[in-house]
């Protein structure tokens, strides 16, 4: 029986204004020429920009050198090899950039190919093969909870070490050497039904059970991962981690035929033989919660609140002391292999949830003794309780593409030259939002009235910005070695792009500024209620973001207007960089005007962003996607784009 692969993945950012996860699905041919797959997960650490620089770093580093080496007869060699890669390339960056130092991330990454998967990770990110209403961990945890429940299930139980959190990390990609990486010399074999999830520890927020059952109630893969990472949010848990899954059905080809299913491929800020087991005496109906994960390299005190997960920020100092401890474990005579079967860290009730745009389920847990591949081994065993009546929201058929009739302003500046080229925007009526329960900042969806006004049609280059700089004295900022005439710029606050549209206005004599959110979300979306500017899927090839399917470098933004125009004829209103409006921070839109204004009051120290950008996933670049970030500080994927007001 031939088998195919439908994959899709989702994330969410948590209770984090910053996104530290990142993944990519890289798709591939065999040997037999026959499609197959990579899929990679890396869980960030070190901060907003140096845990971003090291997962999008480490998914680069770890799917090129597996694109370069496949097919090949050994793919746990390949992944194997690719772990030290991703480790190498974090090694070197900080040698360049000491300021980085710490940063670091774990990793689960899998081949599917010809119904076998290989797998290799490090850290507590998780691969679980959902088979027969079961949940079962294939993967090794090198948490330290992970390490206690393996010596009992081998028959020599240690005690915990006094002050050491069972969630603190013992191995992790940080640039040294790695302490242990799980990568089974033999595959997996797959069956037609089966589903992986690969995902973050962010999705420990929800049971094993909910996983289970959400994964029942949802067919699609991208269903599944949206219901997942719906889940997630709806758990409102404090302090909850970025979160990020792929969801992957395994079909028989035959079936699959005689359906239309499409292959998402994404990517911010991912198994053989070893296969982690949970042991549970007795089926339960309750949930079982797992004890509270910290993110890679956290710290080794975590707090358990009740029917929540609090987590601290990860750090390599609670892998290093992880480590410590490995070794005093050691010298007191106790022989351990860090790379083996995990109890998935529910020795105790517990609740397992994820941050990841996953479909999720309520389910006990049980614990079995699976066998596969003649190797005997324990898996975490959960079946699915009876079904609730939940059904799935059927997506929305898509929106007809309607192009408006737009005119072009170009006004003279009185220093000389001329300023950015301008589109005008039809006034009119759209609905603002979203309705998706996963994202509440985006809630409630409402109708807002917008006037006429003008928008650049491409996003501010280095060049047009310079005009200011030099003219107000204010430093001029990196370019990065881009071209300053042709790509947009970037390291400029929101004080600098508000003081830009300011000096327009002198230079001008016509008002220029920054958009109002409701403005932005209007010109990106042209009127649309579709989840992109083209319709309601991620399409390959639309934009520059990690993930967008194009061949352009994720660690830079490219040329303005390298993709197609939306309808009002703007450019990169979807990735490349981000783009700094007026508004500043609200939590949701309770109480957003109806009309396209700045909306008064809000954490003024926090200014809206928009648009995504070329290091963030494709969920990033939606239309109703909302960020926030420190008005006085400059980042490296935020850029702008102006609007002028038409008399």
């Amino acid at each position: 029986m031939a088998l195919e692969f439908e994959l899709a993945g989702s994330q969410i950012d948590g209770a984090r204004d910053y996104q530290e996860d990142a993944f990519l699905i890289t798709h591939l041919t065999d040997a037999n020429g026959k499609p197959s797959s990579l899929v990679i997960i890396a869980d960030g650490m070190g901060g907003h920009a140096a845990g971003n620089v090291a997962s999008n770093m480490a998914v680069q580093a770890f799917n090129k050198h597996v694109s370069a080496n496949y097919p090949s007869e050994n793919p746990s060699e390949i992944l194997e090899q690719a772990v030290n890669k991703a480790n190498y390339s974090i090694k070197e960056t900080v040698s360049e950039t000491p300021a980085l130092a710490g940063m670091g991330c774990t990793m689960v990454a899998a081949i599917l190919e010809d119904g076998k998967m290989w797998w290799a990770s490090v850290g507590d990110s998780h691969c679980y093969l959902v088979r027969d209403r079961k949940l079962i961990k294939k993967n090794a945890d090198h948490s330290y909870g992970g390490f206690l429940d393996r010596m009992e299930s081998e028959g020599t139980p240690v005690e915990p070490e006094p002050g050491l959190s069972r969630n603190m990390l013992m191995s992790a990609i940080t640039g040294e050497d790695i302490n242990e990486i799980d990568v089974p010399a033999n595959p997996f074999e797959l069956q037609a039904g089966d589903r992986i999830i690969l995902c973050s520890d962010g999705l420990d927020t929800l049971s094993a059970g909910k996983i289970i059952q959400y994964s029942e109630w949802s067919e699609a893969t991208k269903e599944c991962a949206d219901a997942l990472m719906t889940a997630v949010e709806e758990a409102n848990m404090p302090r909850q981690d970025n979160t990020t899954a792929v969801v992957v059905n395994v079909k028989d080809t035959a079936v699959a035929e005689a359906e239309v299913v499409p292959v998402t491929e994404s990517v911010t800020e991912d198994e053989g033989d070893t296969t982690a087991e949970i042991s549970v005496d007795e089926v339960s109906t309750e949930e079982i919660e797992p004890d509270p994960k910290p993110q890679v390299g956290q710290p080794a005190f975590a707090e358990q609140e009740t029917g929540s997960v609090t987590e601290e920020p990860k750090s390599k100092t609670g892998l290093m002391v992880g480590i410590a401890a490995a070794v005093i474990l050691i010298l007191g005579g106790v022989v351990f292999t860090m790379m083996g079967k995990k109890p998935a860290q529910q020795s105790e009730p517990a609740v397992v949830e994820l941050e990841m745009e996953v479909e999720a389920t309520d389910v006990p847990v049980i614990a079995d003794a699976v066998e596969e591949e003649s190797v005997t081994k324990e898996e975490t065993v959960i079946e699915a309780p009876a079904e609730e009546a939940v059904a799935p929201v059927a997506a929305p058929a898509p929106e007809p593409t309607t192009v408006a009739v737009s005119k072009t302003i170009q006004d003279n500046l009185k220093s000389g030259g001329k300023g950015p080229l301008m589109v005008t925007i039809p006034a009119g009526k759209f609905a603002m939002g979203s309705t998706s329960s996963r994202n509440s900042d985006e809630r409630p969806r409402h109708e807002v009235s917008v006037n006429q006004f003008a928008a650049s049609q491409y996003e501010i280059t280095f060049a047009e910005y310079d005009l200011f700089a030099k003219a107000k004295g204010k430093k001029i900022p990196d370019s990065l070695y881009l071209d300053r005439e042709t790509h947009p710029v970037i390291f400029i606050s929101w004080d600098d792009a508000y003081y830009y549209t300011k000096w327009l206005s002198e230079e001008t004599g016509q008002k220029y500024r920054l958009a109002n959110e409701a403005e932005w979300e209007y010109l990106a979306s042209t009127g649309k209620k579709s989840t992109y500017w083209w319709g309601y899927e991620e399409e390959r090839n639309r934009a520059h973001c990690f993930g967008c399917g194009t061949n352009l470098d994720p660690r830079k933004p490219t040329k303005i207007g390298s993709f197609e125009a939306n309808a009002f004829g703007l450019y990169d209103t979807s990735g490349n960089v981000a783009e700094w409006v007026h508004d500043c921070w609200h939590e949701n839109y309770k109480g957003a005007p109806e009309y396209a204004d700045v909306w008064e009051g809000g954490d003024c120290s926090y200014r809206v962003v928009r648009g995504g950008a070329y290091s963030t996933p494709p969920q990033s670049i939606r239309n109703a996607k909302r960020d926030k970030f420190k008005s006085d500080k400059a980042y490296d994927h935020i850029g702008l784009r102006v609007v002028r007001e038409i008399p």
